[in-house]
């Protein structure tokens, strides 16, 4: 199996490596080839589900907040035909 080396990397970037394979618990080489794989496409990164991201947001409109935002956008969602001639 082949090494390689990597020079002039930027502390940031290090850095950013350094935290990513502390918070998954691999090392800073199998984190590397992780990296390197999903970028290349070798190995697709898995789906995820982000919805547990956005769950402070759900269902916070009303009905009247959903009927008001949709008065004041409808003249986004319409056509102007002399936009296009």
């Amino acid at each position: 199996m082949k090494s390689m080396t990597i020079h002039g990397m930027d502390d940031q970037l290090a850095e950013l490596i350094k935290a990513k394979a502390k918070s998954e618990g691999l090392s800073i080489n199998k984190t590397l080839k992780k990296l390197l794989e999903i970028s290349l496409g070798i190995k697709p990164q898995p789906k995820k589900n982000n919805i547990d991201d956005f769950k402070e947001f759900k269902g916070l409109w009303t009905e009247s907040d959903l009927k008001e935002f949709e008065e004041q956008t409808a003249d986004i969602r319409s056509i102007d035909t002399e936009d296009w001639q």
